[in-house]
């Protein structure tokens, strides 16, 4: 753990010093006019990035109406299954007015059937309903609904219901829906249902014929024959109406890889869908969208320096999905990138931000690519080191050595036998000469007894 620290630090430390010192100098940074529209409050967000494009009063509260219900769908999708049954209490049904299917007291639905009933035909009851069993208590639900927000990073809201009918205590902004619907935007399911034009319910315990439901975003679809606001590009949204909201509009648009969510508020019905699509025309046309692993080369050669040994993998990569959205007139290289680092995820070592006109417009996260950098990696690599260490010294042998030193023992072998032979024969020697002498003494004695003889 201590060498991967080491070594994240490092790579942190490498790409700052490298970021620094090769920040651009920067001409007068361009950002698109944008439109004029009549609503009070508008933004429109790309939603894989968080870039606000465009921006009018983003931060004003108000009130929001049924556009409410994307933070009840979200709710129930994360926190309930689409097949749970879902039972109409009295407060439910009389709790509530306004837009609705029609519900009676004690009548049962899937999770999924009440969910259509909310997004599409707007339901209040279906609202009311999903509220009390997701949250096994209706306040507790509500609590539920500003936890969330306040975990999104909303600032501008407080909820009080989980429809949007008229309330002094239940506002938002537009931001903060953009916020919300980013977050919602991650669930295939609530793609599905708001990107659905029809759906029928079949016959519940109260209803004895299909319900049928009808989307009421006249963008997506030409809600009773009205086609001349529906916008190619879009897959969704959500209408809201109160007399004292005016009209609220949450629409999703998809084109050129970009989705952009539009949230209206304080209109007047039509300009709603007509400052909506005037305001994604201004999108789609002034701005596109740059992978930064695709395009972040300087990164990609600070990377050549975390390789361990001969490893052809990083230690450390770019999350492949991470984008930025610039106006088209500018280069990717005109984005300022920033290292932010990240402690709370052991995958997740940091993030490339990217800045352009004072505004955040995307980056990626810096990812553990799973290269392994184990204690085995160095035992294995010691072992090989020792090896050549070996191979190395019999190579570096030389065969004159070799030769001198056999020469050399024969030598000292012959000098071993010579002293030997030389000091048996010496004693050999000694031990004849020792016996002549002796021989020569006898010899001398008896020629002395034969002279002794003779004289007598």
């Amino acid at each position: 753990m201590r060498m991967r620290k080491k070594l994240i630090n490092l790579v942190i430390g490498v790409i700052c010093l490298f970021q620094i010192n090769n920040i651009p100098v920067q001409a007068e940074e361009y950002w698109p006019e944008g439109p004029q529209i009549t609503g009070e409050s508008a933004i429109v967000m790309e939603a894989s990035t968080g870039t606000v494009l465009y921006e009018k009063n983003a931060h004003l509260q108000s009130y929001p109406a049924s556009i409410t219900k994307i933070m009840t769908i979200l709710l129930a999708l994360e926190n309930s299954n689409l097949d749970e049954e879902v039972t109409f209490s009295k407060d439910a049904v009389y709790k509530t007015e306004g837009s609705g299917i029609a519900r009676d007291v004690g009548e049962v639905m899937t999770m999924e059937e009440s969910l259509y009933g909310l997004m599409l035909e707007s339901a209040n009851e279906c609202a009311y309903a999903i509220a009390e069993h997701t949250g096994k208590d209706y306040e507790d639900f509500i609590k539920m609904m500003n936890d969330k927000a306040k975990e999104l990073g909303c600032k501008d809201t407080h909820f009080n219901n989980p429809h949007g009918l008229p309330d002094e205590e239940h506002w938002t902004s537009t931001y903060d829906i953009a916020l919300i619907s980013s977050e919602a935007l991650k669930n295939d399911l609530f793609r599905m249902i708001v990107n659905t034009k029809k759906y029928t319910i079949p016959p519940t315990n109260k209803h004895k014929e299909n319900t049928y439901l009808v989307n009421h975003h006249k963008m997506l679809h030409p809600y009773k024959g009205d086609s001349q606001y529906v916008y190619d590009y879009c897959i969704g949204g959500k209408t809201g109406y109160t007399s004292v909201a005016g009209s609220t509009l949450v629409t999703f648009a998809e084109k050129d890889g970009m989705t952009l969510i539009c949230v209206v508020m304080q209109e007047q019905s039509p300009n709603h869908y007509l400052d909506t699509r005037i305001l994604f025309d201004y999108c789609f046309e002034n701005f596109q969208l740059w992978n930064v692993s695709d395009n972040e080369k300087s990164y990609h050669e600070d990377m050549k320096e975390t390789k361990i040994f001969e490893n052809e993998e990083s230690f450390v990569g770019l999350n492949k999905e991470g984008c930025v959205v610039l106006p088209k007139s500018i280069e990717f290289t005109d984005a300022v990138p920033e290292i932010i680092e990240n402690n709370d995820s052991k995958d997740v070592i940091g993030k490339i931000q990217y800045t352009y006109a004072d505004r955040i417009v995307g980056g990626t996260d810096i990812e553990v690519t799973g290269a392994k950098v184990t204690e085995f990696s160095f035992k294995e690599k010691k072992e090989e080191m020792k090896e050549d260490v070996v191979e190395e010294k019999i190579v570096t042998i030389d065969i004159k050595y070799i030769i001198l030193g056999i020469i050399g023992i024969i030598l000292l072998i012959g000098v071993g036998f010579g002293i030997y032979h030389f000091v048996d024969n010496f004693y050999l020697i000694k031990y004849k000469l020792s016996c002549r002498r002796k021989r020569r003494l006898d010899f001398k004695d008896i020629k002395i007894k034969d002279k002794r003889k003779k004289k007598w």
